[in-house]
């Protein structure tokens, strides 16, 4: 009896240890997206500036039409 106990308890430990190290992970990778998310909105912002701006000095080109 004792020593289902013991494996139990090792068990448990186990668990919880994988446990932590998933919830540090999942907090890593949280803020690995954030990161990601706002280097993507940054791009998506410069892509929109360039247009904008080739746009601009397309249309100082005579005789160019969108």
């Amino acid at each position: 009896m004792e020593s289902q106990i013991n494996s139990l308890e090792i068990k448990m430990r186990q668990m919880l240890e994988l446990c932590q190290s998933l919830r540090a992970e999942n907090q890593k990778l949280r803020q690995q997206l954030a990161v990601a998310n706002d280097h993507n909105k940054q791009l998506g912002e410069r892509v929109i500036y360039a247009r904008t701006r080739m746009e601009s000095l397309l249309a100082k080109i005579p005789g160019a039409e969108l």
